[in-house]
């Protein structure tokens, strides 16, 4: 019998955001964003949808006996960003127009440089999210 040599066959990967109020973010992501509630582990934690990216919301907190010395822990200053997504859209400025009639509060309006046009805003953490129109001529 052959093994595969991917160990991450039939995975998916799902990214871990830290939220000092659940219910706010879950409200952000599920009213603003569109995403879909998967599951709630008693008000620790909600499993949801964006896009087809799987997101882990949770509350701060410390090590544990498979991950010791980590802690969980909002980002510190929203100014200095270790992480981020960017979501490709088809038109900017209409992502921007929907998203600020949802209440997304963006950084700038979109900005064009050649053919990308992008804009940028945060979660209610200080997570950093883009969206990103690329034309090709």
């Amino acid at each position: 019998m052959h093994e595969s040599r991917d160990p991450f066959q039939g995975s998916e990967i799902t990214t871990i955001l830290v939220t000092s109020d659940l219910e706010k973010s879950k409200d952000f992501y599920l009213q603003a964003l569109g995403a879909s509630l998967f599951r709630e582990y008693g008000g620790d934690s909600a499993v949801i949808q964006l896009m087809g990216h799987w997101i882990l919301l949770v509350k701060p907190g410390g090590p544990t006996d498979d991950k010791p010395g980590t802690y969980f822990k909002t980002p510190g200053n929203k100014e200095v960003v270790s992480h981020s997504f960017t979501i490709r859209v088809n038109n900017c400025w209409q992502s921007y127009e929907i998203l600020s009639g949802r209440g997304v509060e963006f950084i700038t309006p979109p900005i064009s440089r050649g053919n990308e046009t992008r804009c940028f805003f945060y979660d209610p953490d200080g997570h950093l999210f883009e969206i990103s129109e690329y034309r090709i001529d």
